[in-house]
């Protein structure tokens, strides 16, 4: 028996290795494939010419130095296909160690008021020139710090002496979002400024078309580290999942923990609102569909949630720049329209249990 059981494990952890580099497979020809879609129509064959001149500089490559096509790939593009990658990685993480730390199958990244926060930091910029320092990047930045600040003022409210830890850190990230919500209302409402309020609505929807290389260069490593982080703490989101009080006899703090892994994971949102604006469903429902496959073992369910959510979300910015003629689809319109029928029906069909074993 303990022979077969060895023989079992060893079969599973070659399937999750298997896997695994399958998908790393897949994020690279997804990268590689998403450069050639778009309205403007380049050739494939164009499109990796500026992609290998960019990369290697060669010669023969000399006609890409420049040009229409070679902004349209390299400098719009590729740094857009990248960012929908990074801000899919992060969300469908953040989304994982959040339900691990809550326990709550339903949490996701803006359980904690966050995006309330970032449309109420990005509404102060907009309407009022709040952060006008920033230059051109004023409204993300604006949005990053609405983010993080709500999620400290959610994680002070549960840090608070009296009940659940875990009750009141989802009851704290409702009524700060409600909070939010009610002032972002209130501005539009009074400031009767369509241009700015059709710019919030529409940065509220999320998009990926203002992409650019030196925001992927400060986004993607972050991003990387937090993930890899995270992934470094499998053990102790293992334990988490079995409550405070079993963590607590097995010596670990899980009050504390939970309020540094929240704190990161708002680093991580904040930083996709502050290159994408508000996505949902991704790290509701990435987390869920690796369960379903691989179980609980956060050692497993981190790295492959971090490849699905990149891949996810960049053949939904595709679809967003195809499915219209001459125009762009919001990506949170169609991430919800796509997001919403497929979790519903992983709820019904949910064969996983959320806290046991894996």
């Amino acid at each position: 028996m303990p022979q077969t059981n060895k023989y079992v494990q060893y079969v599973k952890s070659l399937g999750f290795i298997v896997i695994f580099l399958i998908l790393i497979l897949g994020l690279v020809a997804s990268i590689f494939i998403a450069v050639t879609f778009g309205n403007a129509k380049i050739d494939i064959s164009d499109v990796y010419g500026v992609i290998f001149y960019e990369w290697f500089h060669l010669d023969g490559l000399q006609q890409y130095a420049s040009g229409a096509i070679h902004d349209v790939v390299w400098i719009i593009r590729f740094p857009r296909v990248l960012m929908a990658c990074t801000v899919g990685m992060g969300l469908a993480v953040c989304g994982v160690v959040m339900q691990a730390t809550i326990k709550n199958p339903l949490a996701d990244p803006y359980i904690l008021g966050v995006s309330s926060g970032a449309a109420f930091g990005a509404t102060l910029a907009v309407f009022f020139g709040v952060g006008a320092i920033f230059g051109t990047h004023a409204v993300g930045v604006m949005a990053f710090a609405g983010a993080v600040i709500s999620s400290i003022i959610v994680l002070c409210i549960s840090s608070r002496s009296g009940g659940s830890d875990v009750g009141r850190l989802v009851l704290g990230g409702i009524a700060v979002s409600a909070i939010c919500s009610s002032f972002t209302s209130f501005i539009i409402f009074i400031a009767n400024n369509r241009n700015a309020t059709n710019e919030i609505m529409f940065w509220t929807m999320g998009s990926l078309s203002g992409a650019k290389w030196k925001t992927v260069v400060v986004v993607l490593p972050i991003m990387l580290v937090c993930t890899s982080i995270f992934w470094s703490q499998f053990k102790y989101l293992n334990v988490m999942l079995l409550g405070d009080e079993t963590a607590i006899t097995l010596g670990v703090d899980s009050r504390k923990l939970r309020r540094i892994y929240m704190l990161i994971a708002s680093l991580m949102v904040g930083f996709a609102v502050y290159a994408a604006g508000v996505i949902g469903f991704v790290g509701l429902m990435i987390p869920h569909a690796i369960r379903m496959v691989f179980g609980t073992d956060h050692k497993k369910i981190i790295p492959m949630s971090a490849l699905v959510g990149g891949i996810f979300l960049i053949w939904a910015d595709i679809l967003c720049r195809i499915i219209l003629d001459h125009a762009e689809m919001p990506i949170g319109i169609l991430i919800s329209v796509i997001g919403a029928p497929c979790f519903i029906y992983m709820m019904f069909k949910k064969s996983y249990s959320f806290g046991g074993k894996s």
